[in-house]
């Protein structure tokens, strides 16, 4: 098994970390989706978990991009 890109100090391919992003990019807008109908559904604390779903998913994809 090879190393992790973490152990060897390397950083990991350019396409690779945009592709990883854009994975993010998605999932933080269907997080974003479920905030948005929970919201309007009335459901309060959904809708917070979604957001926070969200926020959270972009962080991790700008991160991705920055720390490689």
């Amino acid at each position: 098994m090879s190393p992790t890109p973490e152990g060897t100090g390397d950083r990991r391919p350019l396409v690779e970390r945009l592709g990883m992003a854009a994975i993010a990019l998605f999932l933080a807008a269907l997080f974003g989706g479920v905030a948005v109908a929970a919201w309007t559904g009335g459901e309060i604390f959904l809708a917070a978990m979604g957001a926070i779903g969200c926020l959270m998913t972009l962080w991790v994809g700008a991160l991705t991009l920055i720390r490689g």
